[in-house]
């Protein structure tokens, strides 16, 4: 493992990476800031302008969006009481009071050491646990690989929203998506419809930004996506910072806070947003005599920060380690990571070691950036909130179409993105979830490869997946991961609602 380590430091420590982490971080932070964007359309976005780097800097700047898209969220929680991400919904409950109170940049200031703290935690349990988890990598067949991509297709049930059955149906779309092209074993055509540009298939970068990108363009511009506007921040005390007093009483909150993100991020089909409800609650379980959950705490801030943001990179512990993308971002940055020629899963570790290495190592290196960026460029993140929406959607259409062009550089791409812009649209009508999709496209491919693989050693027998421990353990698991995604779906949304109730509409904004 030393090794390992030392043959990715060199690659890690350039001039390039430092640059590419700081502009990913950026980006993030101002994407998370504005209500209606995320890190995960920024990343869609982003990945076709990642091409002509290396896998390092690409992938380093792609997850420093997602991180920096994380504490973005808090920017508009505490300022106008929109959370900018789903995470932060219950950032504004005690970072909107406090900043009503005059003291607008002890919230904020809070808000950055809470992600940097809960940041931090999560990059590093994503450097010491994922290489021991990927060390099984040994007795993986393809038995075992089908029954791994099974179990990554049970998330499809926490990502389906209210209707399981619509997240199949949707995951299925994807696994029909994934088989346009010649077939890799028979040799077979299908689905191409007499179309020289369909026998490569359909590419899954053509469809991640039309199903996440444009759909949601096409929302904005139909005014379904309502934006609070003639909101006005109240000018804040220039000499009002957080002491360090105050951030020292805040730490053991922080602590357990992270450890709380970094647990349920870790868990596929979790995420930011229940961490951060169930730290919230947590903190103020434990309050002291004196300290007012709801009228502007700063541990009310610092709780649901540093567990949102202890959950990032813990959720790219699944996703590396048994390839199973825990959510949106996650299915996103796997594209990400196969694109770039990394294979996530069992064996990315033995395969591609110095690489990941330098990328594992370089998250938590985006974390300090995400402070020191925070502190010296928190006013001008203030005012890009305020640029006019209209720009943006224009502005990230015309990216979307370059973005698509760049792949192959034909306009086929452009039109795969446009319609599955338009299907992804309709499907959000009838709430059909379109992450599913993703899933579908991504692992569809591994389970039918690994499935017609595993009948040929068994001589068509299927047997063969219960008589392995792996297998079976891995079936065993799909069955119970159902089950409590279902149970976490119905907790969760159980404390939305009482959030809705306590705190108003702009909580489930």
């Amino acid at each position: 493992m030393k090794e390992i380590i030392f043959q990715a430091l060199p690659q890690l420590f350039t001039l390039e990476n430092f640059v590419f982490v700081n502009l990913g971080i950026f980006i993030g932070i101002i994407f998370g800031s504005i209500p209606g964007l995320n890190g995960n359309l920024a990343i869609t976005v982003l990945i076709p302008f990642t091409f002509k780097l290396g896998s390092v800097p690409a992938l380093l700047m792609l997850t420093a969006i997602f991180f920096g898209s994380n504490f973005g969220g808090s920017i508009t929680a505490i300022l106008i009481n929109t959370p900018g991400t789903n995470a932060a919904a219950a950032t504004l409950l005690d970072g909107y009071p406090l900043s009503k109170k005059g003291k607008t940049r002890k919230a904020l200031d809070m808000a950055l050491a809470a992600s940097t703290f809960g940041g931090l935690v999560s990059a590093l349990c994503l450097l010491f646990f994922a290489p021991q988890i990927s060390k099984i990598a040994v007795y993986f067949g393809a038995p075992e690989y089908f029954a791994l991509a099974v179990f990554g297709l049970s998330v499809i049930a926490s990502v389906s929203g209210r209707s399981i059955l619509k997240g199949v149906i949707s995951g299925a779309f994807g696994v029909l998506i994934a088989t346009v092209g010649i077939d890799a074993v028979s040799g077979v055509t299908r689905f191409t419809f007499g179309s020289l540009q369909m026998y490569n298939g359909i590419k899954m970068l053509a469809v991640l930004l039309g199903v996440y990108a444009i759909a949601q363009m096409i929302s904005r511009v139909n005014g379904t996506e309502e934006e609070e506007a003639g909101t006005e921040l109240k000018k804040a005390d220039p000499s009002d910072r957080l002491t360090l007093g105050e951030l020292k009483s805040t730490v053991p909150t922080m602590l357990k806070s992270s450890a709380i993100g970094a647990f349920i991020g870790a868990i596929p089909g979790t995420g930011g947003a229940i961490a951060s409800y169930i730290a919230y609650n947590e903190a103020k379980r434990c309050a002291k005599p004196g300290e007012k959950f709801g009228e502007g705490e700063l541990k009310g801030i610092a709780a649901p920060e540093s567990a949102n943001n202890g959950a990032t990179a813990a959720t790219l512990i699944p996703l590396l380690t048994l390839g199973i993308p825990g959510d949106a971002v996650a299915a996103t940055l796997l594209g990400a990571f196969t694109m770039h020629g990394l294979v996530v899963g069992p064996k990315l570790f033995s395969t591609s070691g110095p690489v990941v290495y330098a990328i594992l190592i370089g998250c938590v290196i985006s974390q300090i950036v995400m402070f020191l960026q925070g502190k010296y460029l928190l006013p001008l993140f203030v005012k890009i909130t305020h640029i006019p929406q209209e720009l943006l959607t224009a502005l990230l259409v015309v990216i979307c179409c370059t973005g698509a062009f760049s792949l192959a550089n034909s306009s086929f791409d452009v039109r795969v993105m446009l319609i599955f812009g338009c299907i992804a649209y309709f499907m959000q009508k009838v709430e059909l979830p379109p992450v599913p999709i993703i899933l579908g496209i991504v692992l569809g491919p591994i389970a039918e490869a690994n499935l017609r693989n595993s009948l040929v050693l068994s001589d068509g027998s299927w047997t063969i997946f219960f008589k392995r421990p792996i297998c079976l353990a891995f079936i065993i698991l799909t069955f119970v991961l159902i089950w409590l995604l279902k149970k976490n779906d119905k907790k969760q949304r159980s404390m939305e609602a009482e959030f809705l109730k306590k705190y108003g509409e702009n909580t489930e904004k």
